[in-house]
């Protein structure tokens, strides 16, 4: 049975989930609360393999579901050897991105059908669902700016793409992605806190460690 808290960082490009993820981080660690911290893709020897295909520039042209079905067997890897045992001990568990980022970015971005997703995400994840789940909200234009500025050269596919992806339905790439996340947010509003990513690294970070706060105090 878990035992521990699990709590995920979502976003766009840009957004800061990462800095607010690392934050937390090291509030844990200065207190000395026992947690792990990971990532997707990666987290795993198999992860971080998976994450170098997934972000090479080389593999612009990769199928939709291919690279659906790469982001999930590298989520496998994470939570039957990183999660769940971490949750089981009763550890604080902090993933940058996990299950809501293949919803957002590859059902409504790429229009792959929620409902396949959604039976996929059950299977790789199990019992790993998140306790709290924080969507650091910011328009699309200016998380790219954000983005593009501090990225590593290597890990720019993405966002190339995302800055020269076709208009459907009206919409760009990114603002699709968005939508998707708003969606969840209101499907499942006692998990999915929206956040304002438009203000200083510290004014997030207070808001997030009161909703942190508050559930470690009752769990």
């Amino acid at each position: 049975m878990r035992k521990g808290l699990f709590i995920t960082f979502e976003g766009l490009e840009g957004c800061g989930k990462t800095t607010q993820a690392k934050m937390l981080y090291n509030l844990l660690n200065k207190k000395g609360i026992p947690f792990i911290f990971t990532k997707e893709p990666g987290g795993t020897k198999i992860g971080q393999k998976i994450r170098k295909i997934l972000l090479d520039q080389k593999n612009d042209s990769m199928d939709y579901k291919a690279e659906m079905l790469l982001f999930l067997a590298s989520r496998a890897e994470n939570v039957r050897l990183i999660i769940l045992p971490a949750l089981e001990e009763g550890k604080i568990v902090i993933s940058d991105r996990f299950y809501d980022s293949t919803t957002a970015y590859q059902g409504y971005g790429r229009g792959i059908d929620l409902k396949i997703i959604k039976h996929l995400n059950a299977l790789v994840v199990g019992k790993a669902i998140p306790d709290i789940t924080f969507f650091l909200d910011i328009e699309p234009q200016e998380g790219l700016k954000r983005s593009t500025a501090f990225s590593n050269s290597r890990e720019i596919r993405f966002e190339e793409e995302f800055v020269n992806k076709k208009i459907i339905d009206g919409k760009l790439f990114l603002e699709r992605v968005r939508d998707g996340y708003y969606k969840l947010s209101q499907e499942e509003s006692g998990r999915i806190k929206v956040i304002d990513a438009n203000r200083s690294k510290e004014e997030i970070f207070k808001d997030i460690i009161k909703i942190v706060n508050k559930k470690m105090a009752i769990r």
